[in-house]
């Protein structure tokens, strides 16, 4: 086998909050591929980093007191302690806050600017006189200018789903002063990412992408790139642009860059040629594991900015979907955005590994964490069937003296396992984790069937047997040998118990040998049962750190008196009366193409036509969650025409926004129509 040499990434975490199980999907991901590759005798080196620069962080560091700097570093602290606690074994884990980093990222610009592809232009954007701070849309609220919804944020209306400016918004506030913005221009730097067109249409189609991935850039490729801003205004924390007096090089600018600049931190360690994995003509591989949230910037401004600036492109850009819990995305007020702190304190990583790599694919689609079947499934595949099998046959191996048999009892089964070998590795290297679990796991289910029909245990008392019950139990730990050697790269601490059992190293290329008139040492538990108390503690736990999260959040920063809403004009009764409250179940709900907020709802109030609604509620609910439920709208409320079609009414909601919006749900004894009065 020709040996390869590898460089992987996977997506730098924001310096500026806790790592979540989403995030930890992806480095699980990432590591299993690696410890596979390195398995399999290859040069593999896994680089990460803290993205470290933004106004966010600026600003988070000010709220405590600290420089940025002392934030970022406390942050790094955390995420490296999380990253040990889930095993995740990257070769070097640095900063984009770094000398290397700066150098590169000078480097590239000044190549960019060079070749001619940066272009400058004064822009006018939103300014907080108070806090003299240029403002981001994130950090303007105000009136939607469409459907007079108030508290709107600054690009796009949670209610009506219109997309607008931030001058547009009426009465407009800054959420860090309150204060009114105000119109102030500024000269930005501008990279030229649509003289890459062509390029980027041939690259994306070059199998670099899935073929899912890359049919979606193809549409932002057919409707027209536009210059990317890559420049901020002081204050911002960052690395400033050269020969560009308080401009700042824009956060996603140096992040990518940052996966360079950790290497060459790792190659300064250790003697390795950074060259020979970035050069231009580099006969080395690079791959970068994303979520599909950011493959604009790694598979359209990466790719452009390499190429002008003279580096190699990626081998392959590999995007995973997200990760839901129970079906529905993560939300603190259920205590399932669970982080990685809190899951490490109750319960085994590998679980968690094993879990993930039974339902990770190589496609794009979500993730969803069955707290249930996660607690089953770990229990039944790993401890169940696995650890089971050494479990069971081990104690007839010791009375014999601890040393396996000089026989093979079942040839062919045992070739069974020897010519997994080919297709488990397959599925390893095309990132079809799902398949290798399927495969090992009919292995594990053959060896235990194995071991119950011989009954060792019941052939023990028979006199004259001896021999035959160590042939089979040797061959069961054979076999568990096998099934660990598949299973290495999902569960590494496991393995070390294995192999310190074994007596013998984990490697792919012994698999085809067995272990015979070989010594093994006593078998020590490896794996205890997940426990559902323990999870139910995790999520309790979750639930009361966001609780009093946003208490303490409420108490420190007190709402500016330009965002407190005033109570609406008072009502009589008979107006009241008026509104029309019927019960309605969701006979079909899906996503809104061109709307980030909304979903198109189809409600059955009994009348002989169902009603289309459409609901801001996008950001608590997937459609596949809403369909069949009873929910409570307004009946009569005039139809309303959106870009998106016509809303025949209003769906009743509460909730303080984000993932905590709740549709109201009658009882599912309601019947479609009735009147709520």
């Amino acid at each position: 086998m020709t040996q390869r040499k590898i460089l992987v990434t996977s997506a730098l975490p924001y310096a500026n909050g806790a790592l979540h199980l989403g995030h930890v999907m992806e480095y699980i991901q990432t590591d299993i591929w690696v410890r596979f590759q390195q398995m399999r005798g290859h040069t593999c080196t896994y680089v990460c980093a803290d993205d470290a620069h933004g106004t966010a962080i600026m600003l988070k560091a000010e709220e405590l007191g600290i420089s940025p700097e002392e934030h970022i570093a406390n942050m790094k602290a955390e995420h490296e302690r999380d990253f040990k606690g889930f095993l995740i074994n990257v070769s070097n884990y640095h900063s984009t806050h770094s000398q290397e980093n700066r150098e590169y990222s000078e480097m590239i610009y000044k190549r960019l600017r060079d070749n001619g592809h940066i272009a400058t232009r004064t822009i006018t954007q939103a300014f907080d006189p108070e806090k003299e701070l240029f403002l981001a849309d994130r950090y303007i609220k105000g009136t939607c200018p469409k459907c007079k919804a108030e508290d709107q944020y600054g690009d796009n209306c949670e209610a009506c789903g219109a997309t607008y400016s931030p001058t547009d918004l009426l009465d407009a506030r800054s959420v860090l002063s309150g204060a009114k913005p105000v119109s102030k221009e500024s000269e930005h730097y501008f990279f030229k990412l649509p003289e890459f067109t062509e390029f980027l249409k041939g690259w994306t189609r070059s199998g670099t992408l899935q073929t899912e991935v890359a049919n979606k850039l193809s549409e932002w490729l057919d409707s027209g790139l536009q210059e990317w801003d890559i420049s901020r205004d002081a204050p911002y924390f960052g690395f400033e642009i050269p020969d560009a007096p308080n401009k700042f090089f824009y956060v996603w600018l140096d992040a990518p860059i940052g996966y360079m600049a950790s290497f060459k931190n790792y190659c300064d360690r250790t003697g390795m040629d950074w060259n020979e994995y970035w050069g231009k003509d580099s006969a080395a591989e690079l791959y970068h594991f994303i979520g599909k949230d950011i493959v604009n910037f790694h598979a359209l401004f990466w790719p452009a900015m390499l190429d002008s600036s003279q580096f190699r492109t990626p081998t392959k850009v590999c995007v995973h979907g997200f990760l839901t819990v129970d079906g529905k995305k993560m939300s603190k007020s259920r205590g399932t955005f669970i982080t990685a702190e809190s899951y490490l304190k109750h319960l085994n990583p590998e679980y968690l590994r094993y879990y993930m790599a039974a339902k990770l694919g190589a496609g794009v689609d979500d993730l969803d964490l069955n707290l249930t079947d996660f607690v089953q499934r770990v229990n039944s595949d790993v401890v169940g069937k696995v650890v089971n099998i050494a479990s069971r046959t081990a104690k007839f191996v010791a009375k014999s003296g601890g040393t396996l048999s000089a026989n093979i009892a079942e040839p062919a089964l045992w070739q069974q396992f020897v010519d997994a070998n080919q297709t488990i590795a397959k599925y390893y290297e095309d990132r079809e984790y799902a398949k290798a679990v399927r495969d090992i796991m009919a292995l594990a289910d053959a060896a235990n069937e194995y071991i119950a029909d011989k009954a060792p245990w019941a052939l023990a008392k028979q006199e004259g047997a001896e021999q035959e019950v160590l042939d089979i139990c040797s061959l069961g730990v054979n076999m568990f040998r096998a099934l660990m050697v598949y299973l290495k790269p999902v569960l590494p601490e496991l393995a070390i118990k294995a192999e310190a059992f074994l007596n013998d190293s984990l490697s792919w290329q012994s698999l085809s040998a067995p272990l015979c008139n070989h010594q093994v040492a006593e078998f020590k538990p490896m794996m205890t049962r997940v426990e559902m108390e323990k999870v139910d503690a995790m999520i309790e736990e979750n639930k009361a750190a966001a609780s009093a999260q946003a208490e303490k959040a409420a108490a420190a920063k007190p709402v500016a008196a330009a965002s407190i809403e005033p109570i609406a004009e008072t009502i009589d009764f008979n107006q009241f009366a008026a509104v029309d409250l019927r019960v309605a179940l969701i006979v079909n709900a899906e996503l809104v193409d061109g709307a980030d907020k909304l979903l198109r709802l189809t409600l059955d109030i009994g009348e002989a036509q169902p009603r289309n609604v459409f609901a801001g509620i996008r950001s608590a609910y997937s459609p596949e969650a809403l369909i069949g439920r009873r929910t409570v709208m307004v009946a009569n409320l005039a139809p309303r025409k959106m870009r998106f079609g016509v809303s025949e009414g209003m769906v009743l909601a509460a909730g303080p926004g984000g993932s905590d919006i709740w549709i109201l749900s009658p009882d599912d004894g309601a019947q479609p129509g009735m009147r709520i009065s």
